[in-house]
């Protein structure tokens, strides 16, 4: 190889020293950036947890921490609501600044409370009626969603209170008993008695079927069986067997009101068929009085004469607002003179399902 060749090759020839040092320069930064990146996440959890230790104080001078919705979220994770109701339901908690959400998931009057807040700004704050309805719509679909969820749910009879009604299912008998004390070994029962004041002895290893409700209006329902007899406080108490497989029960659809409204009842019937088929409404009307109601339908009462499938046009006013909706009678009862109907709403506007939930749940001061 001749020298001009080597002058050419020189330019590339690099040395292991610089290579070493250059790699370890390359570590140092990678380190470095790492360090930092570490440093700003503990930075943020500390200032997050200072915040939620110190609280925000609100208006009325009660410390608040900022809302988990994390926690929220996990919460209400099964409950099964859909993109708008989950953000109806951070509105709600956000508006309110809840502290506690499972609390407040648990405890229907909180929930309540918070909703009816949200339900109210909605009213002040959307840009127009057409807002309003939806922005009701979504909020009261969220609401009956977590009314009619597993949410708080009783897993085994350890957790039942004492002073709990239980109706208890023995062979043919419904008996009503309540919870005298429940202890980690079995719980008990007071024991049950005939109508001449005699105690019914219910045999030692007999099963019984047992269904109860808690304070947040949730039904539960389970199979157990007698251990044996005891006298607690006075009383003799049948001793029940505990378990952990216990049902929830589902509830009706929606929330119901018992209530005492004036309403007038227009028959509905169909003229033509096929595709030229049309509702025609009587214009003779029928006097009745609403006695429970929610947005799936109703009962009322009325001396009229009415006949099950019929269908109804439904009138009646409550707090200023005209509300209409299409029924038909799912069976009747006689009360004396006058007829109790039960109703199935077909047809009801959404402004009008805004008004009757809103009577239901009582977010109004109407």
């Amino acid at each position: 190889m001749t020298c001009g060749a080597l002058i050419l090759l020189y330019p590339l020839q690099v040395s292991f020293t610089d290579l070493k040092l250059e790699n370890t320069h390359n570590q140092g930064l990678d380190l470095l950036v790492v360090s930092i990146l570490i440093a700003v996440v503990i930075g943020t959890v500390l200032i997050i947890n200072k915040v939620n230790k110190k609280g925000v104080k609100s208006g009325n001078g009660s410390k608040l921490r900022i809302l988990p919705l994390f926690t929220l979220h996990r919460l209400v994770k099964n409950i099964g609501l859909n993109r708008e109701q989950r953000k109806m339901l951070d509105f709600a908690f956000k508006t309110d600044e809840v502290v506690d959400p499972e609390k407040s998931l648990s405890t229907p009057s909180l929930l309540d409370q918070h909703f009816k807040r949200a339900y109210r700004i909605i009213e002040q704050s959307a840009r127009n009626s057409q807002e309003i309805q939806h922005k009701h719509a979504v909020l009261f679909s969220t609401r009956n969603r977590l009314e009619n969820s597993a949410f708080g749910a009783v897993s085994s009879t350890r957790q039942i209170k004492e002073e709990t009604p239980l109706i208890v299912h023995y062979g043919k008998d419904k008996l009503e008993l309540f919870v005298i004390t429940n202890n980690p070994e079995y719980f008990a029962v007071e024991s049950p008695k005939n109508i001449l004041g005699s105690l019914v002895k219910i045999p030692k290893g007999a099963k019984l079927n047992i269904m109860f409700f808690t304070k947040n209006n949730k039904g539960f329902t389970f199979e157990t069986k007698v251990s044996g007899y005891s006298n607690l406080h006075g009383h003799t108490a049948i001793m029940l067997a505990h378990t952990n497989q216990i049902k929830f029960l589902s509830q009706r659809r929606y929330r119901r009101k018992q209530a005492v409204i004036a309403c007038f009842l227009y028959l509905v019937y169909i003229e033509g068929s096929g595709k030229k088929q049309r509702l025609i409404v009587d214009k003779r009307r029928i006097n009745g009085t609403i006695t429970d109601i929610s947005v799936g339908g109703c009962s009322l009462k009325t001396s009229a004469p009415v006949q099950a499938g019929a269908r109804f046009k439904i009138e009646f006013a409550h707090g200023g607002n005209n509300i209409a909706a299409l029924g038909q009678v799912l069976r009747i009862n006689r009360a004396g003179i006058s007829t109790i109907i039960h109703i199935k709403f077909l047809r009801v506007t959404q402004k009008s399902m805004n008004l009757i939930n809103a009577f239901v749940y009582n977010y109004t001061d109407d």
